[in-house]
């Protein structure tokens, strides 16, 4: 900022002034054709930005820092701010220059953070942009989320503890909290994650104001009509008003396209915390965040963005209503056993465009003449989606079929008065058909008629001048002129009047040339003018009908999902499943959905999964690495989730229990942050399983107390499998390295053992990835540590101590130590016997004189050998 001496010209006065409104927004300030920036945010803009930095008063003591870029690219660099964590405050010049009285009058017309973008450049367009608002008490959470682009506005209260697990299942992109609640232990996670938080001021959240905010927006007396509770100190009614509040804040303008406010109510859906949704890597990779080889870009083949949008609403919130469910699996497989219907259909999607924001942007009046074309053509879409789902078989889908609004009336609006092809600016002029207003045909007549009186006006005066190259030429500062070139100077008339010499021509003005340019200029702008107003009228019709639009928006959305989800049953073999109260998992050659898709088609082996029933509730998975346990656990998490979602399942056959939620602990990483190591977020998240875990629940846990002593881990391992059986009930698949726990199913009825089947050949074992009944007695990590480059004398090595560890094991009492580590020379001559030789033992095989030996001798040597293999 300046120095309280400096003097400041009227136009930085009003910057600094601006500036001062919007704290902690970088503010790009309109000055002609450019949008300007001052001071430190001219610094952050030239780094972020790859702008030039110079500086406004060169040569003072006391030059300010400035950086610009032209207003048209305004766009590009607002997803630059966005992405790289700012919010921008746009200020624009509010009034004509030609106009205005002095320094042009200049206001903030928008607010730019990343939960409340509304342009298409700056959205992904398969994904929500949801911006959020928490409310906090003692022990309960109000949640409000809202889709400013498409105006979908929810609402939910949930425990505290809760809050993470609703924050990924939203993952909003941006998060608006209390500044007096910011440090509150309820919103660790939060402060942690990359989603970005802005601080409120209390006043913001205060319950009578939020909830008088609410009621003005909907003018109504009531929110009781919403399914909401009338209590204003409702904490997620708190949580929406300050979430309401903020929107109309950075937006600057009216948002009649939220039209109501939903409530969201957890016991409708399968809850998935926050590790399992990111265990299952459900709509986003562990690894680095993006969307590929997750569940959700194997079943998406939506061929619009809303369905898209709604296909991963649908996979974060599965159903637990059986009759709902079914409704969807009965309208999936009617496209599925009509294949032909379903491509028609999607043909037809395919000619649309994205509805929902479409309308967000029509009614808050930031539609060009594109978007308005765009919406004629979607809505001529609707009569033939609707012929083809006539008269159909399942509920869901004459539902649809009936709802569709054809809105003829708001189609013909747009397609009576908008040309076909419009340029993307209402300055470019041409948008409004010919033939629809006299006043403006006459000034497009007039316009037109003068540029051909120009064309003849040019070839007169040449003929008449003999000035054979005489041009007529056009700018913004002379307006049309005669450009002469010096060779023909001296033909010069005297009426000519001299505007401008440059290099080897001169430019002239005659009283005739002034007073049809006046006429050109004037009409044409007039027409423009004339335009712009019929452009918004059209406009304010079609936002009078945003609610009938954004109906037609969602049914389009849920008819692309279905009918996404039958290509995909269809394409990769999928079955529908059958829905049960009962806590039974039964899967007939089941499938990760995931490996399903990417591997080379029918290298993946199918397995069956049986919980519930006479089969028990508990499995025990042993098995060597690398065989399929975790693949295996996973695909019937996977199986569930798809099969509540409404979609059909990767199997021959499957007859699915609702589960009321889905835990998956397999794997744990440390969290440094919190002071916890990776054993401790093991030990935390198996807690919160047994503490949650109800017996229509479904628990996959792969390894439970690895990260501790080997006992230790053996016995939190046979506790956690006690409790899931006695107190849980729950379904449960199991994969473990303890071989001791394989002796749970004789004490415990409901549990099961079973093991990934192997074959060995000679020195190779062959993964079979086959799930079988029994328990195996190897974990061959010391061959998978071979297979990964482990350097030889290392496995060497491990063999040695293994074959220790298990004879002491055996053997009971006289436990043998383990064996010192060999010298550097005896490590180099392991290297090169593992080689050619795995075990130590071979080398006294081979010396063995078998000619020379008699049967007894050779049987007594052979007993002699097991012996000393500790068998």
């Amino acid at each position: 900022m300046p120095p309280a001496t400096k003097k400041l010209t009227p136009m930085m006065e009003r910057y600094l002034e601006v500036k001062r409104e919007h704290p902690g927004s970088i503010l790009l300030f309109r000055m002609g054709d450019f949008y300007e920036l001052f001071y430190e945010d001219a610094e952050i803009a030239a780094r972020v930005l790859g702008l030039t930095l110079t500086s406004r008063d060169k040569g003072t003591a006391n030059p300010i820092p400035m950086a610009g870029f032209p207003y048209h690219a305004l766009q590009n660099y607002l997803q630059k701010l966005i992405q790289s964590g700012h919010r921008a405050a746009i200020c624009d010049q509010v009034e004509d220059p030609k106009q205005a009285k002095g320094l042009v009058r200049r206001e903030v017309t928008q607010i730019i953070t990343p939960g409340t973008l509304t342009d298409e450049n700056l959205l992904d367009p398969r994904r929500n942009n949801f911006l959020a608002a928490i409310a906090l008490d003692k022990q309960v959470a109000g949640l409000s989320w809202l889709d400013v682009s498409t105006g979908r506005f929810f609402v939910t209260e949930v425990e505290s503890e809760f809050l993470n697990d609703e924050l990924a299942r939203l993952q909003p992109a941006e998060c608006l909290v209390c500044e007096s609640e910011h440090d509150r232990d309820e919103l660790t996670g939060l402060r942690e994650s990359e989603i970005p938080i802005t601080k409120r001021a209390p006043w913001c959240f205060v319950a009578e104001e939020c909830h008088r905010l609410l009621l003005e927006h909907f003018e109504v007396q009531t929110l009781e009509g919403f399914d909401l509770d009338s209590d204003q100190n409702s904490l997620g009614i708190v949580a929406a008003g300050a979430l309401l509040e903020y929107v109309h804040e950075t937006q600057k303008r009216a948002i009649p396209h939220i039209l109501r406010l939903e409530p969201y109510r957890r016991g409708n859906s399968l809850l998935i915390d926050e590790t399992t949704r990111r265990s299952l890597e459900l709509t986003q990779k562990m690894r680095d965040g993006s969307r590929n080889q997750t569940l959700l870009s194997v079943i998406d083949e939506t061929v619009s963005p809303m369905g898209a949008r709604l296909l991963s609403e649908w996979l974060s919130n599965p159903l637990m209503e059986i009759p709902r469910i079914v409704k969807r699996h009965e309208a999936v497989e009617e496209l599925v056993q009509n294949t032909v219907l379903a491509r028609e259909i999607r043909d037809e999607l395919k000619q649309t465009y994205d509805l929902q924001r479409l309308t967000g942007r029509i009614a808050t009046g930031r539609a060009n003449p594109r978007d308005l074309v765009f919406l004629a053509r979607t809505l001529a879409v609707l009569p033939k989606v609707k012929a083809k789902l006539s008269e159909r078989s399942s509920a869901l889908l004459n539902e649809l079929e009936a709802n569709i609004d054809l809105c003829e009336d708001v189609r013909s609006d747009i397609e009576s008065q908008i040309v076909d092809e419009p340029p993307l600016l209402l300055t470019d002029g041409g948008v409004i058909r010919d033939g629809i207003n006299e006043q403006l045909d006459e000034y497009r007549e007039l316009a037109r008629g003068g540029k051909q009186w120009l064309a003849k006006y040019q070839t007169e005066e040449s003929e008449r001048t003999g000035i054979t190259n005489l041009k007529i030429g056009f700018n913004r500062v002379f307006g049309y002129y005669l450009e002469v070139t010096a060779a023909h100077k001296d033909k010069v008339p005297e009426e000519y009047i001299r505007k401008q010499t440059l290099k080897n021509q001169e430019r002239y003005i005659t009283p005739q040339l002034k007073e049809y340019e006046d006429k050109v200029l004037r009409a044409e702008e007039r027409a423009v003018d004339l335009e712009q107003q019929m452009f918004q009228a059209v406009r304010d019709r079609v936002a009078e009908e945003i609610n009938r639009l954004q109906q037609d928006a969602d049914i389009l959305a849920q008819i692309d999902v279905l009918a996404a989800l039958s290509v995909v049953a269809v394409q990769q073999g999928y079955c529908r499943p059958e829905m049960c109260e009962e806590p039974i998992l039964d899967i007939r050659e089941g499938r990760h959905p995931v490996l399903d898709k990417i591997q080379p088609s029918g290298e993946f082996v199918p397995n069956d999964t049986r919980l519930g029933g006479s089969t028990g509730l508990i499995q025990l998975i042993t098995g060597p690495n690398m065989a399929g346990k975790s693949t295996y656990i996973r695909q019937a998490a996977l199986i569930t989730i798809l099969a509540q979602m409404g979609s059909f399942v990767p199997a021959s056959e499957a007859r699915i229990g609702i589960a009321d939620r889905v835990f998956a602990r397999v794997g744990a990483s440390d969290e440094l942050g919190k002071g916890q190591s990776t054993f401790m977020v093991e030990m935390t998240e198996t807690a919160r399983i047994l503490n949650s875990a109800t017996p229509q629940s479904l628990v996959i846990l792969d390894e439970i107390g690895r990260g501790t002593s080997t006992y230790d881990g053996i016995s939190l391992a046979w506790a956690v499998t006690e409790y899931l059986h006695d107190v849980c009930h729950s379904r449960t698949l199991f994969a473990t390295h303890y071989h001791e726990l394989t002796e749970l199913p004789e004490r415990l009825k409901e549990t099961s053992n079973w093991n990934v089947a192997v074959r060995e050949e000679e020195e190779q074992i062959i993964f079979l990835h086959k799930i079988v009944e029994g328990s195996a007695d190897k974990s061959y990590g010391i061959h998978v540590a071979r297979l990964a480059g482990i350097p030889p004398q290392v496995v060497q090595r491990s063999q040695v101590i293994l074959d220790t560890l298990e004879a002491d094991h055996v053997g009971g009492q006289n436990k043998q130590k383990i064996p010192a580590r060999p010298t550097r020379q005896a490590a180099r001559q392991q290297m090169s016997l593992f080689e050619s030789e795995p075990h130590p033992l071979l080398n006294k095989i081979k010396e063995l004189d078998l000619d020379g030996m008699t049967p007894r001798a050779a049987l007594d040597e052979l007993y002699r050998l097991r012996k000393e293999l500790g068998e």
